[in-house]
């Protein structure tokens, strides 16, 4: 069934327009309750815990959604600016009905969203997720002021998630001699991803920690690597690490200044679990994922699939197949065997476990994986535009791809996040990779609305 309002990643969109105003975030609360309550067994009151990043809108849509879920008989857990993960995290560790995260991810801070977790800490099912929007047609009502749920905060939120994410990292190792630059994007992992790295050992560096409601993934974190790499080159630090606005995205830079992006990191966790006998089964990539990666994983008889992009259908392959590791080249990496939902600080951790217990470096470890020269452009477009019924935008996809013939590869998609069609091309040549990601771009913009 078509969905209205969830994306692939929850809802999202410019906070003051459709649908991410006070109004429908009201209504969207007071329907997941009305769901929840439905589903509930045992006649208990349900309960679900909301978590947010550091943009400004937060406020409201916090309040709003408080306001509908106890309209609907909902009890309402705060634990105000949390990474996506540990809401993920938290939610199950609670028993909860649901976790709902009120964030954008990397988007601009005058952007938000709200995504849902399961009480298992997974995704919404999508069959959840369309009885909410079928909920979200009928008039909005309250339940008599005995039946009214009530709202708490959990004031330890942050120091249980630093404790979990620290379990994920081998007792046996440390972090110790080792200087870590960590960059938080001024976003949800500012009081905490500090934390988890210095427990462990490390020497610590912090920058992008200190948010003001604007400054989310501006010029810094996971999405502008820039800030982190010359912040490494001057503190002499081993690694940096970046992570987005919300937690779930991970990238490193090595001391040289080079960037590792998720398909990098993704096969330093795969190749170590491997030679330790510990991988189950093979990784799950993207449309997106790198040849080279998946060259590098054929070279170790490491079974490779690609699903379509988004966290969300690299975890239903993983399940299906019974597989453990996942992710995407953008720096979404899920272990399943550590958590249920991609997070970047278990990820860094994943990532600084097998390079210190082969007591190499990330350079070396990574040195295997041959990267095609691969080109992104993001085209502004109506999120629905039908860009394969453009006439000119066929023509450039074939003339890319006899051009690249079968050393590289085209992809053109609409982006599940933002109103964009991001153009994809990859080949052995970058200057015709980027010389055929231009055309293709530009006959996009030409057609598009």
């Amino acid at each position: 069934m078509k969905r209205k309002y969830f994306g692939t990643d929850g809802i999202r969109g410019t906070v003051g327009e459709s649908p991410i105003t006070p109004e429908f975030v009201l209504r969207l609360g007071y329907a997941a309750g009305k769901v929840l309550t439905r589903t509930r067994s045992g006649g208990e009151r349900p309960a679900v815990l909301i978590g947010k990043d550091t943009r400004i809108s937060g406020y409201m849509l916090e309040s709003a959604l408080e306001a509908g879920l106890a309209a609907a008989g909902v009890d309402v857990l705060l634990v105000g600016p949390m990474p996506t993960p540990a809401v993920a995290y938290l939610t199950r560790a609670l028993r909860l009905s649901a976790g709902i995260v009120i964030s954008a991810s990397h988007n601009p801070y005058d952007d938000n969203g709200i995504k849902f977790f399961s009480g298992d800490g997974a995704k919404l099912p999508d069959k959840v997720e369309i009885a909410i929007e079928n909920e979200l047609d009928r008039p909005l009502a309250c339940r008599k002021s005995l039946q009214l749920g009530k709202a708490r905060r959990i004031d330890d939120a942050v120091g249980r998630y630093i404790e979990f994410c620290k379990s994920t990292f081998p007792a046996r190792l440390d972090l110790r001699g080792m200087k870590l630059v960590v960059d938080s994007a001024h976003g949800a992992t500012y009081h905490i991803a500090g934390h988890v790295f210095h427990e462990l050992g490390a020497d610590v560096v912090e920058i992008g920690n200190k948010p003001d409601g604007y400054n989310i993934n501006a010029e810094c974190g996971a999405t502008h690597p820039a800030a982190l790499q010359a912040a490494v080159k001057k503190q002499r630090a081993d690694l940096g690490i970046a992570l987005d606005g919300d937690g779930d995205r991970l990238l490193m830079v090595d001391r040289r200044g080079k960037i590792y992006d998720g398909d990098q990191l993704l096969f330093v966790i795969a190749a170590h679990r491997r030679k330790r006998g510990r991988l189950e089964g093979g990784v799950v990539g993207t449309l997106m994922t790198n040849l080279g990666m998946e060259h590098a994983l054929g070279r170790l008889n490491i079974p490779f699939a690609r699903a379509h992009v988004g966290d969300r259908y690299v975890l239903d392959m993983m399940q299906a197949r019974g597989w453990k590791l996942g992710g995407e080249n953008s720096g979404h990496i899920v272990c399943l065997d550590q958590h249920t939902t991609g997070d970047g600080i278990i990820s860094a951790l994943q990532v600084l476990g097998a390079i210190r217990a082969a007591n190499t470096t990330l350079a070396k470890a990574a040195g295997t994986v041959k990267m095609y020269p691969q080109v992104l452009v993001n085209v502004r477009a109506r999120q629905r535009f039908d860009f394969s019924a453009a006439a000119n935008v066929k023509k450039a996809l074939g003339d890319a791809q006899a051009a690249l013939d079968v050393h590289g590869r085209v992809l053109l998609r609409a982006s599940g996040t933002e109103p964009v069609i991001r153009v994809m091309v990859e080949g052995k040549s970058r200057v015709a990779v980027k010389r055929w990601a231009n055309v293709i771009a530009d006959a996009v913009a030409k057609a598009a609305p």
